[in-house]
């Protein structure tokens, strides 16, 4: 299972990276995507929505099931990745080279809440 160490994850399967900008790039993990098998579409989320942690922001659907994923931190949407929307087989390709939006955290310090690479690969081997 490939887990990058420099990223911060939560327990339904996301990854998410900070920017220089402050901002946060959010997809999702290998694991779920291996779960899923092959993608077919993608719904990103709108620009400006608020959103709570853990709030369903978007679908991935493959042939196996069709699966939400959510927003990590409270923030608000900056954008909804178009690329991944129009070809959601790249997710399959590189999960982690394939965000599904990026978002402005409402306090940076909730990213201190999400599981770091260790945790994350025992929560998922289990």
């Amino acid at each position: 299972m490939n887990v990058p160490q420099d990223l911060k994850y939560t327990a339904s399967h996301e990854w998410v990276r900070r920017e220089a900008d402050g901002s946060l790039v959010v997809g999702i993990t290998d694991h779920a995507q291996e779960q899923l098998g092959d993608m077919v579409f993608v719904e990103t989320p709108k620009p400006g929505r608020k959103v709570a942690p853990g709030e369903a922001v978007g679908v991935v659907e493959s042939v196996k099931a069709a699966s939400d994923f959510y927003a990590p931190v409270a923030g608000e949407v900056l954008a909804g990745n178009e690329e991944v929307a129009g070809s959601p087989e790249k997710v399959n390709a590189d999960a982690y080279g394939c965000w599904l939006f990026r978002m402005k955290p409402d306090n940076v310090a909730d990213l201190d809440t999400l599981l770091d690479a260790a945790a994350y690969e025992k929560l998922a081997d289990d």
